[in-house]
This record gives structure tokens, sequence and C-alpha cells, in this order.
């Protein structure tokens, strides 16, 4: 098996360009100084749904219930019912400490509580990316969102909160994980949602796209609501993280705009680190946070509206 890093530009402009990876090679080397164990904390390849782990089985009951539930009405509820943001007022930081009582069950990667795999993604990323600062604090918070577990922010179900997102409102593309729950999704015979475009069109711009419910939408609303000043690039990602029918099987490019295409090869720099940094490696997290709460004042207001 070859592993392929994709070519791009980094940050100053400059082709870096692609490594091949040996099944030989016990680890991957990313764009920069990031190394990257081969398997996955349970000693399997990343992302692997398939493969015989304790994890399996939940993992998979999660994707059932989710294909099942995600359809165009509850996105619009939840939208619409969360986009109030009337739920509370904290700090960044305090909403990265409530994490710590999580585990995804959608994650076929990693059992660690989410304030780790936090820290990881930063750290990996500023080790690359000195400069780019916005893109630090952007891992930090991509998964904010996953706050919506909590009893005071109505206590979610997992299937509303995490694993992968995908829009509705059009066909449900085959490259999405477990796609043969879908069939039992009440929009899957609809004729205005079960067609290519669906309600949308060419070229519309994901941002006027329904993505399925979950912590990537409630965290971007959160965050461009609360007036962040992070570049676009940094919303997209923490909207579209999770969309990897996308950018991992290129599916629903026929939905996307020029914006989206310029914010994508971000948006490929940022998922290397957020899935392979994945580890049992622990951060100091004392040591860290000065920094990143420089950050969170640089590009945030104090408090926040959730």
């Amino acid at each position: 098996m070859t592993i392929l890093i994709d070519h791009h530009s980094d940050h100053n402009g400059d082709d870096i360009v692609e490594k091949n990876v040996t099944e030989e090679e016990t680890e991957l080397v990313l764009d920069g100084g990031f190394v990257a164990p081969h398997t996955n904390s349970f000693g399997h390849t990343f992302r692997d749904y398939d493969a015989q782990s304790e994890r399996r089985r939940s993992v998979e009951e999660f994707y059932k219930t989710n294909h099942i539930g995600q359809t165009v009405d509850f996105v619009r509820r939840m939208r619409e019912e969360y986009g109030k943001l009337n739920r509370t007022e904290m700090s960044i930081w305090e909403c990265c400490e409530l994490l710590n009582e999580f585990v995804d069950e959608s994650d076929p990667d990693l059992d660690e509580p989410q304030i780790e795999h936090l820290l990881q993604t930063a750290e990996a990323i500023r080790k690359d990316y000195p400069d780019e600062d916005w893109l630090h604090l952007t891992g930090l918070i991509h998964d904010l969102g996953k706050v919506l577990l909590h009893t005071s922010f109505g206590e979610l179900p997992q299937w509303a909160v995490v694993g992968d997102t995908y829009p509705v409102g059009c066909a449900f593309d085959e490259s999405i994980v477990h796609h043969k729950y879908f069939k039992e999704n009440p929009d899957f015979n609809n004729p205005s949602y079960n067609t290519k475009y669906g309600i949308y069109t060419e070229g519309c711009g994901l941002d006027k796209v329904f993505m399925s419910w979950g912590h990537d939408d409630y965290m971007y609303l959160v965050a461009k609501e609360n007036k962040t000043t992070l570049p676009s690039a940094g919303l997209f990602i923490i909207r579209y993280h999770s969309f990897y029918a996308l950018h991992k099987s290129e599916a629903y490019k026929h939905l996307m705009n020029d914006e989206d295409r310029e914010n994508m090869k971000w948006l490929k720099v940022f998922n290397k680190y957020d899935l392979y940094s994945k580890s049992k490696v622990r951060i100091n997290v004392e040591e860290v946070k000065p920094y990143y709460l420089s950050l969170i004042n640089k590009y945030f207001p104090t408090k926040l509206k959730w």
C-alpha cells in the first residue's frame, strides 16, 4: 500500500512535494516537521471502519442512528433553535475545559477526552506553520461545538453532535461512511431531496447548503455570530472539517463556488493534522495555555454567547 501526501502550496506560496510512504514504513511525515503514526490508538489504520476493534460495533450503530435521523426538517429545526445562542455565556477556554467530560463515540481512532485531541491538533499545526496563528487557534477550537453533549446545552445524543457530516436536501453520496443506512432516512425517497442537486443549484456555494447537524455547524454559528476576526478559511475549516465525502472523496464539488475552492486548500492542510495527530501522547495543558489564551483574546471577545 502507498499513502500519498497531497500536493499543495504552503502559506508562503511555495510548492510542497508529495511524499510516498510504503507499507514498510511505520510513520507518516506530513508537510513540515510533524511525524504521525501509521496506526491509530488501537493499532489499526486511521478511519478504518471495518477493522476488528472493540469500537467497531458501537461506531457502526452510531452511524446507523445518525443516517436515519439527519433529515432536512431536523437540521432546520436544530439551526433555528441553537442559532439563537441563548444557552449561556462563557469564554473559549471555559468551553475547552467542558470537553474534558466527553469521548467521541463516532471516532474509530481515539477514545481520549476531547481536550487532548484539540491540543494535539493545535500543537502539531503550530510546529509546522509557526506564522499562521489563526490556524493554531482553529485547531484548538474546531471541535468545541461538542458541548452540545452537555446537560446545559440540552444534552443532545451523540448522533446529533459528532461523526462525519454531509449535505441534506440532496442525494446522499455513496462515499459517506455506512451509506447503506440512509435507505431508512425519510428524505431518501423524497423526490425533492434525492437528486444530485436537490434543493440547491450548481456552484451555489457551500454556505447555502444545509449540512447534517452537529458540532461543526454549531461552532461555525457561534464563531460567526460572535463576530470572530478569524479569516474565512478558519470558519470554513470549522464548518467542514468533518465533511470527509468532500475533502477525501471529492463528492459534492458541484455545489462549491470560488471562495470554497480557495478555502479548501487550507482545509486539506488542516485535515492531516486533525486526523493524524490523534495519539496517546499527552500535552502539558498548563504549559501551552498562556499561548492559546493570547490567541483567543486576539480573535474572539472575552465572553461568547452560546
